[in-house]
Protein backbone atom coordinates (compact mmCIF):
# COMPACT_ATOMS: atom_id res chain seq x y z
CA UNK A 1 0.00 0.00 0.00
CA UNK A 2 1.32 3.43 -0.90
CA UNK A 3 1.74 5.64 2.18
CA UNK A 4 -0.80 8.42 2.43
CA UNK A 5 1.91 11.08 2.55
CA UNK A 6 3.27 9.87 -0.78
CA UNK A 7 -0.21 9.83 -2.30
CA UNK A 8 -0.88 13.39 -1.20
CA UNK A 9 2.49 14.64 -2.42
CA UNK A 10 2.32 13.04 -5.85
CA UNK A 11 -1.27 14.00 -6.60
CA UNK A 12 -1.16 17.48 -5.06
CA UNK A 13 1.95 18.41 -7.00
CA UNK A 14 0.77 16.91 -10.26
CA UNK A 15 -0.61 20.17 -11.59
CA UNK A 16 -4.05 18.72 -12.25
CA UNK A 17 -5.36 22.00 -13.65
CA UNK A 18 -4.05 21.13 -17.07
CA UNK A 19 -3.31 18.23 -19.35
CA UNK A 20 0.07 17.61 -20.93
CA UNK A 21 -1.38 15.69 -23.85
CA UNK A 22 -4.14 16.54 -26.29
CA UNK A 23 -7.07 14.16 -25.95
CA UNK A 24 -9.41 12.88 -28.63
CA UNK A 25 -12.77 14.60 -27.95
CA UNK A 26 -14.65 11.44 -28.92
CA UNK A 27 -12.62 8.94 -26.88
CA UNK A 28 -13.00 8.53 -23.12
CA UNK A 29 -10.91 6.24 -20.97
CA UNK A 30 -11.89 4.18 -17.92
CA UNK A 31 -9.04 2.82 -15.79
CA UNK A 32 -10.05 -0.17 -13.64
CA UNK A 33 -8.73 -3.40 -12.14
CA UNK A 34 -10.92 -5.76 -14.18
CA UNK A 35 -8.11 -8.07 -15.21
CA UNK A 36 -10.14 -11.22 -14.57
CA UNK A 37 -11.38 -12.46 -17.96
CA UNK A 38 -15.05 -12.49 -16.98
CA UNK A 39 -15.07 -9.07 -15.30
CA UNK A 40 -13.06 -7.53 -18.13
CA UNK A 41 -15.52 -8.88 -20.68
CA UNK A 42 -18.57 -7.73 -18.71
CA UNK A 43 -17.10 -4.24 -18.39
CA UNK A 44 -16.21 -4.15 -22.08
CA UNK A 45 -19.77 -5.10 -23.01
CA UNK A 46 -21.22 -2.40 -20.74
CA UNK A 47 -18.86 0.21 -22.16
CA UNK A 48 -19.79 -0.79 -25.71
CA UNK A 49 -23.47 -0.26 -24.92
CA UNK A 50 -22.75 3.11 -23.31
CA UNK A 51 -20.50 4.13 -26.20
CA UNK A 52 -23.38 3.56 -28.60
CA UNK A 53 -25.84 5.36 -26.35
CA UNK A 54 -23.60 8.41 -25.81
CA UNK A 55 -22.16 8.58 -29.32
CA UNK A 56 -18.55 8.31 -28.16
CA UNK A 57 -15.89 5.63 -27.73
CA UNK A 58 -15.25 4.39 -24.20
CA UNK A 59 -11.96 2.56 -23.84
CA UNK A 60 -11.14 0.23 -20.97
CA UNK A 61 -7.66 0.05 -19.46
CA UNK A 62 -7.22 -2.65 -16.83
CA UNK A 63 -4.35 -3.27 -14.42
CA UNK A 64 -4.14 -5.62 -11.41
CA UNK A 65 -5.85 -4.21 -8.31
CA UNK A 66 -2.58 -3.99 -6.40
CA UNK A 67 -1.12 -1.79 -9.16
CA UNK A 68 -4.10 0.45 -9.87
CA UNK A 69 -3.36 3.21 -7.35
CA UNK A 70 0.30 3.32 -8.35
CA UNK A 71 -0.73 3.56 -12.02
CA UNK A 72 -3.19 6.36 -11.25
CA UNK A 73 -0.59 8.30 -9.30
CA UNK A 74 1.89 8.06 -12.17
CA UNK A 75 -0.75 9.25 -14.60
CA UNK A 76 -1.55 12.14 -12.27
CA UNK A 77 2.10 13.15 -12.14
CA UNK A 78 2.26 13.16 -15.96
CA UNK A 79 -1.09 14.97 -16.24
CA UNK A 80 -2.64 12.05 -18.11
CA UNK A 81 -5.31 10.82 -15.73
CA UNK A 82 -8.09 8.75 -17.29
CA UNK A 83 -11.49 10.38 -17.60
CA UNK A 84 -13.04 7.85 -15.25
CA UNK A 85 -11.05 6.15 -12.51
CA UNK A 86 -12.45 3.07 -10.81
CA UNK A 87 -11.10 2.95 -7.26
CA UNK A 88 -11.61 0.66 -4.34
CA UNK A 89 -13.89 2.71 -2.10
CA UNK A 90 -11.29 2.70 0.68
CA UNK A 91 -8.92 4.60 -1.66
CA UNK A 92 -11.36 7.43 -2.40
CA UNK A 93 -10.60 9.56 0.69
CA UNK A 94 -6.86 9.72 -0.02
CA UNK A 95 -7.30 10.56 -3.70
CA UNK A 96 -10.09 13.06 -3.05
CA UNK A 97 -8.17 14.77 -0.23
CA UNK A 98 -5.29 15.30 -2.63
CA UNK A 99 -7.53 17.00 -5.20
CA UNK A 100 -7.47 14.17 -7.72
CA UNK A 101 -11.24 13.81 -8.02
CA UNK A 102 -14.17 16.02 -9.01
CA UNK A 103 -17.32 15.97 -6.83
CA UNK A 104 -19.88 13.95 -8.75
CA UNK A 105 -22.58 16.56 -8.24
CA UNK A 106 -20.49 18.96 -10.34
CA UNK A 107 -20.54 16.55 -13.30
CA UNK A 108 -24.22 15.68 -13.12
CA UNK A 109 -24.12 12.42 -11.15
CA UNK A 110 -26.79 12.22 -8.45
CA UNK A 111 -26.97 9.98 -5.39
CA UNK A 112 -30.76 9.70 -5.70
CA UNK A 113 -32.06 6.19 -5.05
CA UNK A 114 -28.84 5.09 -3.37
CA UNK A 115 -28.99 3.98 0.30
CA UNK A 116 -27.17 6.27 2.71
CA UNK A 117 -24.58 3.66 3.62
CA UNK A 118 -23.58 3.22 -0.02
CA UNK A 119 -23.47 6.99 -0.59
CA UNK A 120 -21.05 7.26 2.35
CA UNK A 121 -19.14 4.33 0.85
CA UNK A 122 -18.18 6.58 -2.08
CA UNK A 123 -17.87 9.82 -0.14
CA UNK A 124 -15.15 11.83 1.56
CA UNK A 125 -15.73 14.61 4.07
CA UNK A 126 -19.43 14.69 3.23
CA UNK A 127 -18.91 15.00 -0.54
CA UNK A 128 -19.99 12.29 -2.99
CA UNK A 129 -17.05 11.31 -5.22
CA UNK A 130 -17.61 7.66 -6.13
CA UNK A 131 -20.66 6.01 -7.68
CA UNK A 132 -20.97 2.27 -7.15
CA UNK A 133 -22.55 -0.03 -9.71
CA UNK A 134 -22.67 -2.78 -7.13
CA UNK A 135 -21.33 -3.52 -3.69
CA UNK A 136 -20.28 -6.64 -1.87
CA UNK A 137 -19.99 -7.69 1.72
CA UNK A 138 -19.37 -10.77 3.82
CA UNK A 139 -21.65 -13.60 4.85
CA UNK A 140 -21.52 -17.02 6.47
CA UNK A 141 -21.19 -19.82 3.92
CA UNK A 142 -21.97 -23.36 5.09
CA UNK A 143 -21.75 -26.85 3.63
CA UNK A 144 -25.32 -28.16 3.76
CA UNK A 145 -24.35 -31.84 3.62
CA UNK A 146 -21.92 -31.53 6.52
CA UNK A 147 -24.35 -29.64 8.72
CA UNK A 148 -27.22 -31.99 7.88
CA UNK A 149 -25.12 -35.07 8.61
CA UNK A 150 -24.11 -33.62 11.98
CA UNK A 151 -27.70 -32.65 12.73
CA UNK A 152 -26.88 -29.03 13.54
CA UNK A 153 -28.57 -25.79 12.58
CA UNK A 154 -26.97 -22.77 10.94
CA UNK A 155 -25.64 -20.62 13.80
CA UNK A 156 -27.01 -17.12 14.35
CA UNK A 157 -25.14 -16.00 17.51
CA UNK A 158 -21.53 -16.16 18.67
CA UNK A 159 -22.34 -18.86 21.23
CA UNK A 160 -24.07 -20.91 18.56
CA UNK A 161 -21.19 -20.38 16.13
CA UNK A 162 -18.66 -21.53 18.71
CA UNK A 163 -20.69 -24.60 19.66
CA UNK A 164 -21.51 -25.52 16.07
CA UNK A 165 -17.90 -25.06 14.96
CA UNK A 166 -16.80 -27.41 17.76
CA UNK A 167 -19.37 -30.02 16.72
CA UNK A 168 -18.23 -29.85 13.11
CA UNK A 169 -14.50 -30.13 13.82
CA UNK A 170 -13.49 -33.70 13.03
CA UNK A 171 -10.18 -35.06 11.83
CA UNK A 172 -8.78 -32.71 9.19
CA UNK A 173 -12.07 -30.83 8.98
CA UNK A 174 -12.32 -27.55 10.88
CA UNK A 175 -15.66 -26.16 11.92
CA UNK A 176 -15.07 -22.74 10.42
CA UNK A 177 -12.53 -20.87 8.32
CA UNK A 178 -11.89 -17.15 8.08
CA UNK A 179 -9.08 -14.81 7.15
CA UNK A 180 -7.15 -13.19 9.98
CA UNK A 181 -4.09 -12.56 7.84
CA UNK A 182 -1.85 -9.54 8.08
CA UNK A 183 -3.46 -7.76 5.14
CA UNK A 184 -6.69 -5.93 4.31
CA UNK A 185 -8.51 -9.26 3.96
CA UNK A 186 -8.16 -9.94 7.67
CA UNK A 187 -9.28 -6.47 8.69
CA UNK A 188 -12.29 -6.68 6.36
CA UNK A 189 -13.30 -9.94 8.05
CA UNK A 190 -12.82 -8.57 11.57
CA UNK A 191 -15.18 -5.63 11.04
CA UNK A 192 -18.45 -7.64 11.33
CA UNK A 193 -17.34 -9.00 14.69
CA UNK A 194 -16.14 -5.67 16.06
CA UNK A 195 -18.99 -3.56 14.68
CA UNK A 196 -21.76 -6.00 15.61
CA UNK A 197 -20.37 -5.97 19.16
CA UNK A 198 -20.51 -2.17 19.34
CA UNK A 199 -16.81 -1.61 18.64
CA UNK A 200 -15.50 1.25 16.58
CA UNK A 201 -12.50 1.94 14.35
CA UNK A 202 -11.85 5.18 16.28
CA UNK A 203 -11.26 3.22 19.51
CA UNK A 204 -9.33 0.06 18.71
CA UNK A 205 -8.55 -0.86 22.31
CA UNK A 206 -12.16 -0.66 23.52
CA UNK A 207 -13.66 -3.57 25.50
CA UNK A 208 -15.98 -4.27 22.55
CA UNK A 209 -13.07 -4.65 20.11
CA UNK A 210 -11.21 -6.84 22.62
CA UNK A 211 -14.26 -9.11 23.02
CA UNK A 212 -14.44 -9.54 19.25
CA UNK A 213 -10.76 -10.46 18.97
CA UNK A 214 -11.04 -12.76 21.98
CA UNK A 215 -13.92 -14.52 20.24
CA UNK A 216 -11.61 -15.29 17.33
CA UNK A 217 -9.04 -16.54 19.84
CA UNK A 218 -11.64 -18.82 21.43
CA UNK A 219 -12.25 -20.51 18.07
CA UNK A 220 -8.52 -21.18 17.74
CA UNK A 221 -8.37 -22.42 21.34
CA UNK A 222 -11.22 -24.84 20.59
CA UNK A 223 -9.25 -26.02 17.53
CA UNK A 224 -12.33 -25.36 15.41
CA UNK A 225 -10.43 -22.59 13.58
CA UNK A 226 -7.01 -23.39 12.16
CA UNK A 227 -3.97 -21.56 13.52
CA UNK A 228 -3.12 -20.96 9.87
CA UNK A 229 -5.91 -18.36 9.78
CA UNK A 230 -3.24 -15.72 10.45
CA UNK A 231 -1.72 -16.52 7.06
CA UNK A 232 -4.87 -17.02 5.02
CA UNK A 233 -6.29 -14.64 2.45
CA UNK A 234 -9.98 -14.81 1.61
CA UNK A 235 -9.04 -16.88 -1.45
CA UNK A 236 -7.23 -19.35 0.82
CA UNK A 237 -10.33 -19.59 3.00
CA UNK A 238 -12.42 -20.39 -0.05
CA UNK A 239 -9.97 -23.10 -1.09
CA UNK A 240 -10.26 -24.71 2.36
CA UNK A 241 -14.05 -24.65 2.15
CA UNK A 242 -14.17 -26.13 -1.36
CA UNK A 243 -11.73 -28.87 -0.37
CA UNK A 244 -13.98 -29.91 2.53
CA UNK A 245 -11.42 -28.81 5.12
CA UNK A 246 -13.90 -26.37 6.65
CA UNK A 247 -17.62 -26.85 7.23
CA UNK A 248 -18.32 -23.11 7.32
CA UNK A 249 -16.51 -19.99 6.24
CA UNK A 250 -16.75 -16.22 6.31
CA UNK A 251 -16.42 -14.94 2.76
CA UNK A 252 -17.98 -12.84 0.02
CA UNK A 253 -19.91 -13.15 -3.24
CA UNK A 254 -16.76 -12.82 -5.34
CA UNK A 255 -16.21 -16.52 -4.53
CA UNK A 256 -19.53 -17.69 -5.99
CA UNK A 257 -18.18 -18.35 -9.48
CA UNK A 258 -15.59 -20.82 -8.19
CA UNK A 259 -18.01 -22.32 -5.66
CA UNK A 260 -20.66 -22.93 -8.30
CA UNK A 261 -18.09 -24.67 -10.48
CA UNK A 262 -17.83 -27.39 -7.82
CA UNK A 263 -20.76 -29.56 -8.89
CA UNK A 264 -20.69 -31.74 -5.76
CA UNK A 265 -20.66 -28.79 -3.36
CA UNK A 266 -24.06 -27.98 -1.88
CA UNK A 267 -23.71 -24.78 0.10
CA UNK A 268 -25.92 -22.16 1.68
CA UNK A 269 -25.42 -18.52 2.64
CA UNK A 270 -26.52 -16.92 5.91
CA UNK A 271 -26.03 -13.69 7.82
CA UNK A 272 -22.88 -13.51 9.94
CA UNK A 273 -23.68 -14.51 13.55
CA UNK A 274 -24.03 -11.73 16.12
CA UNK A 275 -22.98 -11.50 19.78
CA UNK A 276 -26.52 -11.84 21.13
CA UNK A 277 -29.86 -12.73 19.56
CA UNK A 278 -31.54 -9.60 18.26
CA UNK A 279 -28.31 -7.71 17.55
CA UNK A 280 -27.75 -6.25 14.09
CA UNK A 281 -25.14 -8.02 11.98
CA UNK A 282 -23.06 -5.12 10.66
CA UNK A 283 -20.58 -5.99 7.93
CA UNK A 284 -18.30 -3.80 5.81
CA UNK A 285 -19.25 -2.73 2.33
CA UNK A 286 -16.69 -3.64 -0.27
CA UNK A 287 -16.21 -3.05 -3.95
CA UNK A 288 -15.23 -0.34 -6.37
CA UNK A 289 -16.69 3.02 -7.29
CA UNK A 290 -16.48 5.07 -10.48
CA UNK A 291 -14.96 8.52 -10.01
CA UNK A 292 -14.45 11.50 -12.31
CA UNK A 293 -10.78 12.43 -12.48
CA UNK A 294 -9.78 16.06 -12.01
CA UNK A 295 -8.26 16.58 -15.47
CA UNK A 296 -8.70 20.35 -15.50
CA UNK A 297 -11.00 20.14 -18.53
CA UNK A 298 -14.52 20.86 -17.25
CA UNK A 299 -16.18 19.86 -20.53
CA UNK A 300 -14.52 16.43 -20.51
CA UNK A 301 -15.28 16.03 -16.81
CA UNK A 302 -18.99 16.60 -17.48
CA UNK A 303 -18.89 14.03 -20.29
CA UNK A 304 -17.13 11.67 -17.87
CA UNK A 305 -20.13 12.20 -15.60
CA UNK A 306 -22.40 11.03 -18.41
CA UNK A 307 -20.23 7.92 -18.80
CA UNK A 308 -20.59 7.22 -15.07
CA UNK A 309 -24.35 7.79 -15.23
CA UNK A 310 -24.66 5.29 -18.04
CA UNK A 311 -22.50 2.63 -16.41
CA UNK A 312 -24.41 2.99 -13.13
CA UNK A 313 -27.91 3.12 -14.65
CA UNK A 314 -30.47 0.71 -13.20
CA UNK A 315 -30.33 -1.61 -16.19
CA UNK A 316 -26.53 -1.74 -16.20
CA UNK A 317 -26.42 -2.27 -12.44
CA UNK A 318 -28.87 -5.15 -12.62
CA UNK A 319 -27.03 -6.76 -15.52
CA UNK A 320 -23.63 -6.43 -13.83
CA UNK A 321 -24.88 -7.67 -10.47
CA UNK A 322 -26.55 -10.74 -11.94
CA UNK A 323 -23.33 -11.66 -13.72
CA UNK A 324 -20.98 -10.93 -10.81
CA UNK A 325 -23.25 -11.99 -7.89
CA UNK A 326 -22.73 -8.60 -6.30
CA UNK A 327 -25.60 -6.48 -4.95
CA UNK A 328 -26.77 -3.46 -7.01
CA UNK A 329 -26.22 -0.07 -5.38
CA UNK A 330 -29.50 1.42 -6.59
CA UNK A 331 -32.47 0.45 -4.40
CA UNK A 332 -34.82 -0.32 -7.30
CA UNK A 333 -32.15 -2.32 -9.12
CA UNK A 334 -31.48 -4.22 -5.88
CA UNK A 335 -35.18 -5.05 -5.54
CA UNK A 336 -35.21 -6.50 -9.07
CA UNK A 337 -32.01 -8.42 -8.31
CA UNK A 338 -33.58 -9.94 -5.18
CA UNK A 339 -36.52 -11.18 -7.24
CA UNK A 340 -34.22 -12.90 -9.71
CA UNK A 341 -31.77 -14.45 -7.21
CA UNK A 342 -33.67 -15.01 -3.94
CA UNK A 343 -31.04 -17.51 -2.82
CA UNK A 344 -28.66 -14.58 -2.32
CA UNK A 345 -31.04 -12.60 -0.13
CA UNK A 346 -28.74 -12.98 2.90
CA UNK A 347 -26.13 -10.93 1.06
CA UNK A 348 -28.70 -8.24 0.29
CA UNK A 349 -29.77 -8.19 3.94
CA UNK A 350 -26.16 -7.86 5.03
CA UNK A 351 -25.63 -4.97 2.59
CA UNK A 352 -28.68 -3.20 4.01
CA UNK A 353 -26.87 -2.91 7.36
CA UNK A 354 -23.45 -2.45 5.77
CA UNK A 355 -20.99 0.27 6.69
CA UNK A 356 -18.14 2.00 4.92
CA UNK A 357 -14.73 1.48 6.49
CA UNK A 358 -13.75 5.06 5.78
CA UNK A 359 -16.99 6.85 6.77
CA UNK A 360 -15.72 7.89 10.19
CA UNK A 361 -11.97 8.18 9.68
CA UNK A 362 -11.61 9.11 6.01
CA UNK A 363 -8.06 9.05 4.72
CA UNK A 364 -6.77 7.70 8.06
CA UNK A 365 -8.12 4.26 7.16
CA UNK A 366 -4.84 2.83 5.78
CA UNK A 367 -3.09 3.60 9.09
CA UNK A 368 -5.88 2.03 11.14
CA UNK A 369 -5.93 -1.04 8.90
CA UNK A 370 -2.19 -1.60 9.24
CA UNK A 371 -2.45 -1.20 13.02
CA UNK A 372 -5.16 -3.87 13.21
CA UNK A 373 -3.21 -6.21 10.95
CA UNK A 374 -0.30 -6.12 13.39
CA UNK A 375 -2.67 -6.69 16.30
CA UNK A 376 -4.06 -9.87 14.74
CA UNK A 377 -0.61 -11.32 14.14
CA UNK A 378 0.45 -10.51 17.68
CA UNK A 379 -2.66 -11.60 19.60
CA UNK A 380 -3.70 -14.66 17.61
CA UNK A 381 -0.21 -16.18 17.63
CA UNK A 382 0.11 -15.65 21.37
CA UNK A 383 2.98 -13.17 21.20
CA UNK A 384 1.04 -10.65 23.27
CA UNK A 385 -2.28 -10.45 25.06
CA UNK A 386 -5.34 -9.13 23.28
CA UNK A 387 -5.31 -6.02 25.42
CA UNK A 388 -1.64 -5.26 24.73
CA UNK A 389 -2.04 -5.90 21.01
CA UNK A 390 -5.02 -3.55 20.69
CA UNK A 391 -3.47 -0.88 22.88
CA UNK A 392 -0.44 -0.89 20.61
CA UNK A 393 -2.75 -0.78 17.59
CA UNK A 394 -4.52 2.28 18.96
CA UNK A 395 -1.19 3.98 19.63
CA UNK A 396 -0.11 3.31 16.04
CA UNK A 397 -3.42 4.55 14.68
CA UNK A 398 -3.21 7.74 16.75
CA UNK A 399 0.41 8.50 15.91
CA UNK A 400 0.08 7.54 12.25
CA UNK A 401 3.17 5.33 12.41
Amino acid sequence: MIPLSVTLTIVATAGLAGCSQERDPDVYTVLNSSTDESFHRWDAEAMARCSKKLGITIEQQSVPAAQLLTKALRMASSKSLPDVLQLDASQVPSFAAAGGLVPLEEVGVSDSGIPEGIVKFGSYDGTYYGAARSVNTLALFYNKKILDKAGVEVPTTWDELRTTAKDLTRGKQYGVALSAGGAEDGVFQFMPFMWSNGGDETDLDSPEAAEALNFWKSLIKDRSLSKSTVNWTQADVNDQFMAGNAAMMINGPWQLETLDAQKNLDYGIATIPVPEAGDDSVAPLGGAVLTASNTGDSAREKKAGRVINCLTSRSEQTDYALKSSMVPANEQAAAEWRRQVPELSSLANQVAEGRSRTAKIGDRWPTVSLALQSAFQSALTGKTSTRAALEQAQERATSGN
